[in-house]
Formats: structure tokens, sequence, C-alpha cells
């Protein structure tokens, strides 16, 4: 029997995400981005698909690469505009009881010490049910105009990013002892003074010598999410991800990521199953293999090609807009997310790709796989991507909001547990415990115990 699958669900707070143009699809919804409403109507479909979590990207900055300029994007709807997707989570988690959530922040833009306090704020009122994406950032435009003459190069972010998560774990888990909130109104003592400590740090990009802001969270640091995929990033997953998120457009290439993930992770002194791997995955489904295609067919009509290479021009810091359409992709060197270019030129030494492939493959779905059909059609080839690549589940995109992720609720998840590859009940605790089947707090072989108190 495979193992089981897990599922979060792929999503922005944007009325575009990977489907290039698909806003234009009169099914699609994803209009109503700024009403609350639609929101808490996700969460409650997402959680009766007993979803592990939703997961929502976040870019601060906009695609400007493609032909140099923001207009495309603007025109098409790529990923702008957008809205602070943190912001959606009370909503969402007071409408739902085990429905994760795994929210983008860079580490570039933000300083950690008011960020700690934003993640433990919103740990706290979803009962220990969030998650933190950790990203880097890969768009100059967000770095201009937060004053950067320009971002740091690829390693330097990484660079940064490690003292960022220093400081964070020193916030979250070195500053309160346990039992410091005494709430002991007979000795008019709320907090002990002598069991919340100040974290003197002193060091390259920060500076902060004072103590965490929040009582402890039920998680104190939140499930963390990271989705490096270059040589360095993998050690930066390795290092701090719990939950690895990729986007593997074959499942050769997903083996290869699945295993060198897996392998850094050990060499960082964990477990091999201390992370696990979830895959950029879209699926279209319908009740016979005959209307899922025509329905994906359908939906093709929609598609931008300028808005697919916009995006495609961003992830990868390369301006499609001067290639020939017929031009291969070759390898050359990005300050952008270097696993995509990969993806598309050196990582399946048996596949090339033109740029009209590239933005056909990506105008439904984005940078990962698509997989159209029947439920049992779909379940075969998700147990297939699982059992053959070692990894353990998938963020999935949708095509049309919500209708996407109704489908898997109604027509995907009780063919997945029909075959028991897919859990019939979420498990009580916060998402650590849900995910993992362990304890509340950072496990003692995570880089980040190291600094409990």
């Amino acid at each position: 029997m495979s193992k089981e699958i897990r599922l979060n669900a792929f999503t922005i707070n944007s009325p575009g995400h990977l489907s290039a143009g698909l806003w234009r699809h009169p099914e699609d919804q994803s209009h109503r981005y700024t009403d609350l409403r639609y929101w808490v109507e996700l969460a409650s479909t997402l959680e009766r698909g007993l979803f592990d979590g939703v997961f929502i990207a976040d870019v601060l900055g906009v695609y400007d690469v493609y032909g140099r300029s923001p207009d495309a994007a603007l025109l098409n709807a790529a990923q702008v505009p957008i809205n602070d997707p943190l912001q959606l989570v009370s909503a969402m988690a007071a409408a739902t009881r085990h429905l994760g959530f795994g929210v983008t922040a860079s580490v570039s833009f933000e300083h950690p010490y008011p960020f700690a306090r934003r993640m433990s704020t919103a740990d706290h009122l979803s009962g220990g049910r969030i998650g933190w994406n950790i990203v880097t950032s890969y768009l100059e435009s967000g770095a201009r105009n937060l004053g950067q003459a320009a971002q740091l190069t690829h390693n330097n972010r990484y660079e940064l990013a490690d003292e960022y998560l220093e400081v964070c774990y020193k916030l979250w888990e070195g500053s309160w002892e346990r039992g410091a909130v005494k709430r002991d109104a007979e000795r008019s003592m709320y907090v002990d003074p002598r069991q919340v400590h100040e974290i003197g740090h002193e060091g390259k990009f920060f500076t902060v010598p004072g103590f965490h802001l929040s009582e402890p969270s039920p998680q104190r640091t939140p499930v963390l999410f990271q989705a490096g995929a270059s040589a360095r990033g993998k050690q930066f997953a390795a290092r701090h991800g719990e939950c690895i998120f990729v986007a593997a457009p074959t499942r050769a290439i997903l083996r290869s990521q699945v295993a060198s993930l897996r392998a850094e992770t050990v060499r960082q002194g964990r477990r091999a199953d201390d992370i696990l791997v979830f895959n950029q995955i879209t699926v279209v489904l319908a009740p016979t293999d005959g209307e899922a295609r025509a329905k994906f067919d359908d939906y093709r009509r929609h598609i931008s090609r300028d808005g697919s290479l916009t995006l495609m021009s961003g992830w990868t810091g390369i301006d499609l807009s001067g290639f020939d359409p017929e031009q291969t992709l070759e390898h050359v060197e990005s300050n952008a997310i270097q696993s995509a270019v990969e993806a598309f030129t050196t990582a399946d030494p048996g596949r090339t790709w033109t740029v009209n492939e590239i933005a056909d493959y990506c105008g439904i779905g984005g940078d990962g796989p698509v997989i159209v059909g029947s439920p049992a059609t779909v379940a075969d080839a998700l147990q297939a991507w699982i059992e053959e690549t070692d990894a353990d589940g998938f963020n999935i995109a949708a095509v049309v909001n919500p209708g996407s992720f109704t489908d898997i609720t109604d027509l995907l998840v009780p063919e997945l547990q029909r075959r028991g590859v897919y859990k019939r009940a979420y498990r009580e605790g916060t998402l650590r415990e849900k995910l993992f089947g362990r304890e509340a707090g950072l496990a003692e072989s995570h880089y980040g115990s190291r600094f409990r108190i």
C-alpha cells in the first residue's frame, strides 16, 4: 500500500496565481479575493476535504522582467494586484478547527523582531495551526521599493536568512521560559520577570537586544515551510525546513530532488523523515476522462501567453520577450530562482524547452505538472508520483477558483480514501502534531531547538 498522500491547497491573495489568464474564465471567482467571505468559504471547503493546509503564496514586488516593464503583469493579473496573506488567517481559522495555514513571508523585506510577534499572534489565534513559508525573495522591484539599490546576491540572501532564523529562534524558543505567565491575582503577578530573558543578539545583519513581546504560542516556532532547491537553498531547507515545497515538472527531476533533500537533511544531523516534501501540481477533474479533457481544452482557450511568460521571466530572471519563440532556453546564471532556470535547462538532460513550449506548459499550473482525468485516473497518477519519487504530497494549485478545490474535495478525496491512501479524519493537536504525529514544538533534532530554554 502506498503511504498516505498529503494535500495542501496552493493559492494567493490575488486574482491571478499560476494559470495566467484564467481570471477571464466565466467560472472563476478569483476577483472576490478582496471579500473575506470568499476566503472563509474556501477554508470550509478545504477542511471538508481534509486538506492538511492552505499554502498562501506571496510576492512583495511586481513581475517586471518580461519586456522590462510591469505592463504585462498588470494587463494579465500576473500576481498583481496582490494583498497581504497573513491577514486572512484569523477569519479562516475561526471558521475551521483543523485546517493549517502556511503563510509566505520574506526575510529580505521585514525585520525579524516585529515579524516574530506577528507569527506568534497568528499561532495563538489559530490555536497552533500556523506555518511560515520562508522565502528570500527574487524580484528586484521589491528591493527597489524598500530603498535597496538591488537585491543581495542569491547566496548572500541565504546568509541573511540564516541569521534571520537565528533571531526568530531566540525570540520564539529562548526568550520566555515555560510557565513564565502566572496570571496570579493574589500576588499581582501576571508574568514572572525572572523567567523572561533578553536575547542579546548582535550579528552581521541584525541587532536585537531585548525579549520577545509575545508569550509562547502553542507551537512557539511555527511549522517551517521552505522551497530552496538550488545547492545553497537545499542546505538552508535541510537545516530549517520541516515541509519542503518543490516544483519539479517531471518524476525524474522530483525523484532526484527528494533524494538530495533527504541526504542533505541527514548531513544536517536530522532524520531523513524529519521533512515532508510537497511537489507543486495542478489537477483538472471531471467524472470521466473525456469530460476532464473537454474541461482542460476549455481552460486552455483562456490562457494568456504573455501572462505565462511574464511569470516565467520573473521566476527565472530572464527576459523571455526578446527570445525567438522557437529558441531553446539555455542555462544562464540568475539572481532569481535558480531552480526555475534549472528545471527548464539542465535538470533533465533528456529534455530541452523552447520559449513557445515553456509558454504553453506554464499557461496552466505555472512551472508544475498538470494531471487531467477522472478521479481514478488522477489518483493513479498521484500514487505513481509518490511511489516513484519518495515525495510525501502535493501543493495543488487551482485553475479556476474555487471550483478546482471543490472538485478535489468532492471527486478526488473520496477516491483516494477508497484506496486507503488518504486520511478519513484529522489528528488532534497543533499543525505540527497533525503533520508529524509528534510534539507541538520543534523536534529535538531540529537546528532551532538548540536555542530553547
